[in-house]
């Protein structure tokens, strides 16, 4: 959550004013509405019963979670964690995982860059790539060896720079080229990619990765819809994917 947003929600979680009671029909409604009137610039895409008793899970269009009260007077962010016969379960990131499975699936998959499995597609990743993120560099060196287990690597473009940057236009122009993989190949190498401009998904891809949650570059979604942060060896993820 960004430090504005953080403020606001630390100073709200101090108030201690009485709101009347919520019918249990209105409730999602009225939490809305309280939290967006007290955090300014707060964009809420929705609110739902927790699975814990008496907490609403709200969630911000930026991928934040918040809990509150039905009333909405008292909340707090980070994680809910739950304890289970096999141990402590994060709540929250499960949820955070069917969200985002669901918005990756309403966005599709045209204007990819994509490395497919050779033989039979055993497994899909999903990876928010910076082409000058070093890390990132290293897992692309690593797809050939991904391919050869079986899984196809779909890349999402995620220059971390923003908008308007050298990172984002570089993106840009690979993702223009006639021959894609070779100029993302070329440009995870270091070399210089013909600058290009054309219509393209570049911006929507950025914002995507937003709304799901990315913070770092590469980020790699899985088919269930958890989240990879980093770098991860090629065998390390095939042998957690099942594979191995």
């Amino acid at each position: 959550m960004n430090l504005k947003i953080a403020a606001a929600v630390t100073g709200l979680m101090m108030s201690l004013v009485a709101v009347p009671a919520v019918l249990a029909g209105e409730a999602e409604d009225a939490i809305a509405k309280r939290l967006t009137d007290a955090v300014p610039g707060l964009k809420i895409s929705s609110v739902q019963k927790s699975e814990a008793e008496g907490l609403y899970e709200v969630q911000s269009s930026n991928g934040d979670t918040i809990y509150t009260t039905v009333d909405g007077a008292y909340l707090f962010t980070g994680d809910l964690l739950k304890i289970t016969d096999t141990g402590i379960a994060n709540v929250t990131e499960e949820s955070r995982a069917t969200s985002r499975k669901q918005q990756m699936a309403a966005f599709g998959k045209e204007g990819l860059i994509s490395y497919p499995a050779d033989g039979e597609e055993k497994a899909v990743i999903d990876v928010f790539t910076d082409i000058d993120c070093p890390y990132c560099r290293k897992l692309h060196d690593e797809i050939p060896q991904l391919n050869s287990y079986g899984i196809t690597v779909n890349y999402y473009a995620f220059p971390r720079s923003g908008p308007g940057t050298a990172s984002f236009r570089k993106y840009e122009s690979v993702w223009c080229s006639d021959d894609q993989q070779a100029a993302m190949d070329a440009a995870k190498g270091g070399k210089n990619v013909p600058q290009q401009s054309c219509d393209n998904p570049v911006a929507d891809q950025y914002r995507l990765g937003g709304q799901v949650g990315v913070t770092g570059t590469p980020a790699i979604l899985l088919e269930d819809g958890n989240m990879v942060r980093g770098y991860v060896p090629a065998r390390n993820l095939a042998e957690g994917l099942g594979l191995l």
